[in-house]
């Protein structure tokens, strides 16, 4: 006996409701894993640029303001004095040694520390301290320097 026509099964294109439920699901749950680890990659991000500003990039401008001035800015004229002249010190200051004011923020938003003498580079080539507090939770275990 044949069958007619009209109730032959056929095979029908697209997905059903369950199945796009499942790659909804899917989707979301590798969304919130990137989601979630963003931050972390970022953070190091943030760890490794201030490193990098406390250990290299602030030793050149110290070193021309050095060379121009005779020694490093002192603790209290801070890291400000590559950007605009101390008192006192404008006949022999050449400046600025820095692009702008911002290269001196770390990037958390806070300003970098500078203290020279240095306590944990007081000796050697460089005598000064510099550091970001980073995400500063109080101790001073946390801070990126260059020491």
């Amino acid at each position: 006996m044949k069958q007619s026509r009209a109730f032959r099964h056929r095979p029908r294109g697209g997905f059903t409701i369950t199945e796009m439920l499942i790659v909804f699901a899917l989707i979301t749950f590798v969304m919130g894993l990137v989601v979630g680890n963003l931050a972390g990659i970022f953070g190091q991000g943030q760890e490794k640029t201030a490193e990098m500003f406390a250990t290299s990039s602030i030793e050149a401008p110290l070193t021309q303001y050095r060379i121009d001035v005779g020694n490093y800015p002192s603790t209290e004229e801070g890291l400000a004095a590559l950007w605009s002249a101390p008192a006192g010190k404008e006949g022999r200051w050449n400046g600025p040694y820095i692009d702008s004011q911002d290269d001196l923020i770390d990037p958390w938003g806070n300003p970098y520390q500078y203290r020279y003498p240095g306590t944990k580079n007081p000796h050697g080539a460089k005598k000064y301290d510099v550091w970001s507090m980073a995400n500063d939770t109080g101790s001073d275990s946390d801070d990126i320097g260059n020491w």
